[in-house]
């Protein structure tokens, strides 16, 4: 090979790595250059680019030509897995998505959908890039198509690393999860001045966008991270709960003792199921210790969401949390549940539901807000759902609350109950005022009230009649838990449920 073309391409190829002006600019924020995300995420040396010269082709933009046209894609692993990558570069021209930038990006998103790759994607732009036009936006669209086509096959997350507006929050959206980094990234479709422009309202970009807005008001965000760098080790963490593709299933880890009783249970529940404790350290106490990797922990908290492992496999966790709305389900909750237990149906991730729920959340403003709709999103998932499922209930489980969560109508695999675990269409006193209206009219009510609560209770509110009747597989006691469920969940990893054939079903979206 001629020495003059091998020099014109090391020339040409230092060029592209030369990203002093980014340095320069983004250190100035408080953020990393594109190259520099992608040398801390990827294991050393293994990331390899593509498409390192492509140029943007609108002649009304020659002088702004630069090798790369503002992306950085390619592959490389992360914890020797393969991944792909695309890291958008701020410095040039805004990270704005024209059409060779789109065109490098939807070329690893095929290549990760054709290999069964994880595809992650480093989000900095400004959104469509104006001067190319409607070419730019036929690109994106092409995008957002991919990124339907993959939902299911492969794992998609999106870090979002500083703007991230217009188009450019489609796309993300459309991914599996989220992770935005506090005070430098926001997401909106319409920044703070077009929306002055037309409501009046003024706003700055954090709070219209930011990552206290997404993680904790609208749900769009699933992490946030303190800096940059915590922004990349939550992918890092995140893909070892995760299967490469929906044909495998998620990495088996050692884990501590199966057989450990769970004794600090009894102190951490109370008996009195009027009295609120925190959940968390119900899951701290039955999983694998330090193993659990909490979701959306900021949004509807009155449920938690999130990875764990159980014996070394990977489980999905939706947990009612009486610290919160006593644990109700709500408009918000059902939304968060249903997409999880999605997510984890779509990667073979077994999944285990801790109870301990009075019902739905009244209140006229959720039943007009369409909490019907939303909480029938609950039932679909988890009736689509073919992966393993396991309820345990707690203290409570109520009414409709109980067929989502533990019914094994809806086709749960185990259900397991504690002996204090109260199952019913609703509370005593609820009941009982509903039933016995005409007794309680009297002026000893309060006396017949407390007498037929008693009995309510006596005869109802225990796990025994729904054992009896075949809804409950085991009554345990609580420092029997860990070891309960891991033996329920070995039983069931080899399970296989087939759905009619169809399309695809019509979810209450």
């Amino acid at each position: 090979m001629g020495g003059n073309k091998v020099k014109e391409f090391l020339g040409r190829k230092k060029a592209v790595l030369n990203d002093k002006d980014a340095a320069e600019m983004q250190h100035k924020k408080g953020k990393l250059t594109a190259r520099e995300r992608l040398k801390y995420l990827l294991d050393e040396n293994s990331f390899m680019e593509l498409d390192a010269f492509a140029e943007l082709q609108s002649k009304d933009l020659e002088a702004k030509k630069k090798a790369g046209d503002g992306v950085i894609t390619g592959h490389g692993t992360i914890s020797k897995k393969p991944v792909y990558v695309y890291a958008q570069d701020f410095s040039f021209m805004g990270g704005s998505m024209g059409e060779m930038h789109n065109k490098k990006i939807i070329h690893v998103m095929e290549l990760a959908l054709k290999n069964g790759c994880p595809c992650i994607g480093l989000l900095d732009s400004g959104g469509a890039r104006i001067q190319e036009g409607i070419s730019a936006l036929d690109a994106g669209g092409r995008i957002f198509q991919l990124n339907t086509l993959s939902s299911g096959v492969i794992p998609q997350i999106s870090a979002i690393m500083g703007p991230c507006a217009g188009i450019a929050a489609y796309s993300p959206a459309l991914t599996d999860f989220i992770v935005m980094v506090k005070k430098t990234s926001y997401m909106f479709i319409t920044g703070p001045d077009v929306i002055k422009t037309v409501t009046g309202e003024t706003i700055d970009f954090e709070g219209l966008g930011g990552s206290a807005a997404h993680n904790a008001k609208s749900g769009v965000a699933h992490f946030a991270a303190e800096n940059e760098k915590e922004c990349l080790d939550i992918i890092k963490a995140l893909l070892s709960y995760l299967p490469q593709n929906n044909l495998e299933s998620p990495a088996h880890y050692d884990s501590d003792n199966a057989s450990r009783e769970t004794k600090k249970l009894e102190s951490i529940v109370p008996d009195d199921s009027r009295k609120v404790y925190d959940m968390k350290d119900v899951i701290s106490e039955i999983f694998d210790k330090k193993s659990f990797f909490e979701i959306q922990s900021n949004y509807a908290e009155n449920i938690i969401i999130g990875f764990a492992r159980l014996n070394g496999n990977a489980v999905g966790i939706a947990a009612t949390q009486p610290k919160f709305l006593a644990g109700c389900l709500d408009i918000n909750s059902s939304d968060k549940i249903s997409r999880f237990v999605r997510v984890c149906d779509c990667f073979n991730i077994p999944l285990i539901n801790l109870v301990d729920v009075t019902g739905y959340l009244p209140g006229t403003d959720q039943e007009h807000s369409g909490i019907i709709r939303h909480g029938a999103k609950i039932l679909y998932a988890y009736s689509e759902a073919t992966v393993p499922k396991i309820s345990l209930v707690l203290r409570k489980a109520y009414g409709g609350a109980y067929i989502a969560l533990v019914s094994k109508d809806m086709g749960y695999d185990s259900v397991v109950a504690w002996p204090n675990a109260e199952i019913a269409v609703m509370g005593a006193e609820q009941a009982v005022k509903i039933v016995n209206r005409d007794k309680l009219a009297g002026k000893d009510s309060d006396k017949v009230k407390s007498e037929l609560v008693k009995e309510y209770e006596e005869k109802y509110l225990n796990p025994y009649v729904a054992a009896k009747l075949g809804k409950i597989d085991m009554i345990i006691e609580p420092k029997e838990t860990r070891i309960a469920l891991v033996k329920c969940l070995e039983m069931h990893l080899s399970k296989r449920e087939k759905r009619p054939a169809k399309k695809h079903g019509n979810m209450p979206l």
